[in-house]
């Protein structure tokens, strides 16, 4: 779509990160990424019983998700970065300023491949939550 808006083709072989600085467009997956990071930093801050609260935090019906393809929580891309006690991380400021834009680097990949561009205490708190 950004290549249209400026009339370019794949066959004039223009880097794509070239076309996204010309257009200024912003990522749409690190965007969502970074609200819901936002979102879950306020919710986890709240100290009253919210109905937002309840909601966030609601694990669902008992029982086990199914096996092969089990349907995916809000939380789940959350607690891979962040780990269970991503509610206590989110009060923690430096420890979420530390984890900064590990959120945002994949869908729900986290951390699996960590980019270059990473810090080193990013690519440590990565390993940690892998391994």
């Amino acid at each position: 779509m950004e290549r249209s808006m400026l009339k370019i083709k794949k066959i004039q072989k223009i880097r794509h990160t070239i076309v996204r600085r010309k257009t200024k467009a912003i990522d749409a997956l690190s965007y969502s990424q970074k609200l819901k990071r936002r979102w879950a930093g306020h919710v986890a801050r709240l100290g009253d019983n919210r109905w937002t609260t309840k909601t966030t935090l609601w694990a669902g019906l008992s029982g086990q998700r199914k096996r092969e393809t089990p349907n995916a929580r809000w939380t789940d891309d959350i607690t891979k970065v962040a780990g269970f006690r991503w509610t206590r991380a989110a009060e923690d400021g430096e420890y979420r300023t530390s984890l900064g834009e590990a959120f945002t680097f994949y869908g729900e990949g986290f951390c699996q491949h960590p980019p270059i561009y990473l810090t080193k205490q990013q690519k440590s708190i990565c390993k940690r939550k892998t391994h």
